[in-house]
This record gives structure tokens, C-alpha cells and sequence, in this order.
């Protein structure tokens, strides 16, 4: 699966998008419609340290609002939970709960995966330099932070939105030098039900 998915990769060609204001009129539109995202999704890491990257799966589910599940499933069992203004983790050994709103960095982290599978971090352009491309089939928005801090953990942050519903497909973020953990996201179901229980602790 994974190799298809950077096989099509490889060959798409991005040129500069040619109706920005209209992308951000259908990916609001998008955004106010969704009240649900449930999908597998397979995360590559790519660690100069390290002489092969790291290929983990797992499934994601996210509900409006702000409740968000990342289930790695492969090749090891591991957990997190954002809801009702707080993180949990959870491995085979140890599990953690962290207060949100007490942890600013906690805070940004939660807008900032909220608003990648969403979209709504364009809205919040004074925050970043942004640029536009699209494919044939997908579009493309580059992110740089403009804020020192979060430069200080982000370079870059690529976002693929699929032009058919405009649901994100895929999530880059470049760390220092080039580290970078990337995420594609597959079989994606939205507005189906999706119990409470997936997101307690």
C-alpha cells in the first residue's frame, strides 16, 4: 500500500493553483459540513540519525469538536486521545494525561492538527507564509511559521487536499534539517457515527 502511495506520488506534478479564493470557499464549505473523519492512515518519519525510516499504521477518527483519536496499530500499539481540553496517551507500559489549557504548547498542537485535517489553519494566514499549488488531481498548500517558536519545531508544513471533496489526504511536517514525519490518509469515511467512547479516557 505504501509503496503505490509514494509510487503516485512521485509522478505528480504541482504547478501554481489558479483559483485561490475559490479553494477557500469549498474547503470552508468543506469544513462547516464535516462533523465526522474515520480513516486508516500509514505515517512515515524520516530521522537523519537513522538509515531507514519508520513506517508506522493506524486508524484516526476525529468529531467535532476538537475530539481527535491517532491509533497506531503497526508496528507497535500506541494511543492518543485529545478531548474536553485534554491529552491522553497510552502504550503497552505507561499511560498520561496532560491538561490542554494549562500547557500552551499543548494548545498549539491541538489547533494545529485540528486545523491541518480540517483546513481551518488557512484561516489563520498571519500565522504563516502560505503558498498554493495544484495537480490534476490534488491541491497543495506550503505553510512556513512566521513566529520564532513554532519555527523552532516546524520549518514547513505541506497539506494535500483531494480536489474531489477537499478532504485532507496527506500531512508533511518538516522538522529541523530534514526530518520530517509524513502522514497519508486512506479509506476515509465522513458524517458516519462515530461513538463518544472512542474519545474517553
Amino acid at each position: 500500500m505504501l509503496i503505490v502511495v509514494v509510487s503516485l506520488q512521485a509522478q505528480e506534478s504541482f504547478k501554481p493553483m489558479s483559483d485561490i479564493p475559490g479553494f477557500k470557499v469549498r474547503l470552508e464549505t468543506m469544513s462547516k459540513s464535516t462533523l465526522s473523519i474515520a480513516c486508516d492512515f500509514v505515517q512515515e518519519k524520516n530521522l537523519v540519525v537513522l538509515s531507514e525510516k519508520i513506517i508506522s499504521k493506524g486508524v484516526f477518527f476525529f468529531r467535532k469538536e476538537n475530539k481527535i483519536r491517532w491509533e497506531y496499530t503497526q508496528p507497535y500499539r500506541y494511543l492518543i486521545i485529545i478531548s474536553n481540553g485534554r491529552l491522553y496517551t497510552r502504550d503497552d507500559k505507561n499511560q498520561k494525561v496532560y491538561d490542554i489549557e494549562s500547557n500552551k504548547m499543548f494548545q498549539e498542537m491541538n489547533r494545529f492538527i485540528s486545523g491541518c485535517i480540517q483546513g481551518d489553519i488557512l484561516k489563520n494566514e498571519r500565522d504563516y507564509a502560505t503558498e498554493y499549488f495544484e495537480s490534476s488531481t490534488r491541491y497543495l498548500v506550503k505553510l512556513v511559521p512566521r513566529e520564532e517558536k513554532m519555527r523552532q519545531m516546524l520549518n514547513e508544513v505541506n497539506i494535500w487536499f483531494d480536489k474531489n471533496d477537499l478532504t485532507v489526504s496527506g500531512l508533511k511536517m518538516v522538522e529541523s534539517g530534514e526530518d520530517y514525519t509524513k502522514i497519508i490518509f486512506l479509506n476515509k469515511k465522513l458524517n458516519t457515527e462515530i461513538p463518544l467512547e472512542k474519545f474517553t479516557f
